[in-house]
Order: structure tokens, then C-alpha cells, then sequence
């Protein structure tokens, strides 16, 4: 009872923070059709802003730490963003009215990593001084990509299969209709004469494989990784710590909380489009966070009890995990999947998926992590 009381407690300290303070604010003031607008460029430059902070608290990090340390924590988050496209695929996907390349879609979004969560988290942490390997936010891409790789392929795999289902119905069909031959049996059906005619065949067959080079580059092309990517490459390779400590640490929980106002009233303009699709959507959005983020904080403590993954990295591997891509996710499963519905993977991460993982996910495993291991 003890160890309940004082989780609870910490929880509900968490939940007084200005982090979510901030988002509750966005979709209240989104709730009253307020006409406040924040530009979309300000929102880029401030996604921007923060992922490059924390990239280059990584790169730092990652110059002076132990490259082995980061092997463990970096297979658990590729393992995790791999799990949870393949949840999606076996339980959202045989749930009533819903598509399975949209369940796919769905689980390549929550499967890849918000930057802005992953920010809101290390805020939320900092301010607790809750210690974690600055090297900890350098896991994103590890679970990043092979979630999108996963849900595409996976996509690709689906579409090819009902694809080549519908086309042998409807060679079926055509043999029924076919005209008989003397003796009562069908004629023979048609193969290829030619060599041109057989090598185009292959070719159609050959062009529905997927190239999972493209994916990869694409999302590594994406504005959150591609930020990420190169604060961690200045931080290794030059010395940007004056920079760091005189300009883009000082202005970080300033900026996180005019983002996580933007977000607050993304979320609520998003409810709309997804009431458009199956409900199922709205209960898969609330529990997949919590689930993924338990999984994530789950293998965090064995890294932590194997390798000595501090409590704060556990934290981060589950919010990693908890959270759904807002920037660069969507854009590259529109491309990878183009038959699956934004409004369904899209709706549902963004109005839902993204302020659980935020208001609820990150006090939830701060609070564990305090109330299981000290997290200090």
C-alpha cells in the first residue's frame, strides 16, 4: 500500500506541471473557437529549435560515453517499433469496420517517435532531476525507422496478396466463361507465346517488391529526424557546448511550451476527422500509448538491471515508445501506403494518441521509475 500511495502522489505531482498545462490550454482554447493562430513556420522553427538541442545533448554525450552501453538500448527500441506495427497488425486489424491497411498505417504511426513528445519528456525529467544518459534521445531513430520500414512492408505484403487474390477470381471467372471445346471440357487458357510478353510479366511481378532502401531514406530525409540527426553529428564531431549552454538550453522549456499549446489545439481540430472513421480507432488511440509505453519502460529494466541503464533512460525508452510521429511519420506513410485513410491514422494518433502519451504516459513512467528504482 506504501509503494501505491506514493505513486499516486508523485503521479498527480506530474500532472500539475506547465508542460501539460500548456496542451490542456491548446484544446480548451481550440473547445471555445477561440480565433488565436500560431503560424505554421513558428511551429517548424520550434520543432526545430528543440530537436536540435536535444540532438546535440546526445552528440555530446555520445563523444565522451561508452559506445557498448547504447548497443542493449538501442536493439530493445528497433525491437519495440517492430512490436508494435505487428499489434496493430493482429488486433486493430481484425476489430469490426476496420481496414487493414489503415490498422497497418496506425501501427506505423504510433510505432514511429514524436520529437515533441520525446522533448516534453526530457523537460518533464529535468525538472524533476531526474538523471538520464543525454545519449538516451539518440534511440529515436533506432525505433523510428523500423516501425515506418515494418508498416510498409507489411502494407506492400497485404496489397500484393488481395491484389493477386482478385486476379485469380477473376481468371476463374474468365475460364467459366471461356468457350468449350469439342468433348465438353474448356479450352486451353492463354500462356505466353514470347519472350517479350513472358519478360513483361516478370517485370509486373517484379515491380509490386518492396525497396526498403527508399523507406529508410525518406525517413532520414524527414524535418524531426534529419534536426535530430544533425545536433547528434555537431555534437560529436565539433564543440558546440558554449553554443549549447548559451542559447539553446536556456530558451528550451519556453519553446516546448508554446509547442505543446500548438498541440493541445491540433489535438482538439483533429476529433473531428476521427469521428469520420470506425470508433474502434478512439479505444485503440487511448490504450496503445500506455501499452507500448509499459513495453518500452519493460525492457528498460532489463537494460537497466543488465547494463545499468539509469532510471531517467528507462523513462525515455518508454516515452519513446508511448508516443506516435507528428512530423515525419504521416508524410512518409502517405507515400509508403497510399491506399490506407490519413483520417484514420492521422485522427487517431493526433487527437488522442499524442495527449495520453503527454498528459498521462510521461507522469505515469516518471513516477514509476521513481517509485521502483529511486529515478534520482
Amino acid at each position: 500500500m506504501d509503494f501505491l500511495a506514493d505513486f499516486l502522489t508523485r503521479f498527480g505531482d506530474k500532472l500539475q506541471s506547465p508542460t501539460l498545462g500548456f496542451l490542456i490550454g491548446g484544446m480548451v482554447i481550440a473547445a471555445v473557437n477561440s480565433q488565436l493562430q500560431i503560424p505554421d513556420a513558428v511551429y517548424k522553427f520550434i520543432v526545430f529549435m528543440l530537436l536540435i538541442r536535444v540532438g546535440l545533448s546526445g552528440g555530446i554525450a555520445i563523444r565522451e560515453a561508452n559506445l557498448a552501453e547504447m548497443v542493449l538500448p538501442a536493439i530493445f527500441a528497433a525491437v519495440i517499433g517492430i512490436l508494435v506495427v505487428l499489434i496493430a497488425r493482429y488486433t486493430l486489424a481484425i476489430l469490426p469496420n476496420i481496414k487493414t491497411v489503415d490498422a497497418i498505417a496506425t501501427g506505423g504511426l504510433f510505432g514511429a517517435v514524436s520529437g515533441s513528445t520525446l522533448a516534453a519528456g526530457i523537460t518533464m525529467m529535468e525538472s524533476e532531476g531526474m538523471q538520464y544518459e543525454a545519449w538516451a534521445g539518440a534511440l529515436y531513430p533506432f525505433m523510428d525507422i523500423p516501425a515506418l520500414v515494418t508498416a510498409i512492408v507489411l502494407a506492400s505484403i497485404y496489397t500484393s496478396k488481395q491484389k493477386a487474390k482478385q486476379e485469380s477470381l477473376s481468371k476463374e471467372e474468365s475460364l467459366s466463361k471461356q468457350p468449350v471445346a469439342a468433348g465438353g471440357y474448356p479450352s486451353e487458357p492463354e500462356y505466353p507465346t514470347t519472350r517479350q510478353e513472358y519478360l513483361r510479366q516478370q517485370r509486373g511481378t517484379a515491380s509490386n517488391r518492396v525497396e526498403i532502401w527508399p523507406i529508410v531514406k525518406e525517413s532520414l530525409q524527414g524535418s524531426a529526424l534529419s534536426a535530430l540527426l544533425l545536433g547528434i553529428a555537431l555534437g560529436i564531431l565539433t564543440k558546440p557546448d558554449s553554443v549549447y549552454e548559451s542559447f539553446f538550453n536556456p530558451g528550451f522549456r519556453g519553446l516546448l511550451s508554446v509547442l505543446m499549446l500548438i498541440m493541445g489545439m491540433e489535438a482538439w481540430a483533429r476529433i473531428g476527422e476521427l469521428r469520420k472513421v470506425a470508433q474502434w480507432y478512439a479505444v485503440y488511440a487511448f490504450v496503445a500509448p500506455l501499452l507500448h509505453g509499459f513495453i518500452g519502460f519493460g525492457l528498460g529494466m532489463i537494460a537497466h538491471i543488465t547494463t545499468g541503464f539509469s532510471p531517467g533512460g528507462v523513462v525515455i525508452l518508454a516515452v519513446i515508445a508511448a508516443s506516435s510521429s507528428d512530423i515525419s511519420g504521416p508524410p512518409t506513410l502517405r507515400a509508403g501506403i497510399p491506399s490506407a485513410n490519413p483520417s484514420a491514422y492521422i485522427g487517431a494518433s493526433t487527437a488522442i494518441g499524442t495527449p495520453v502519451a503527454l498528459a498521462i504516459g510521461i507522469p505515469l513512467y516518471i513516477g514509476l521509475a521513481q517509485a521502483l528504482m529511486g529515478g534520482s
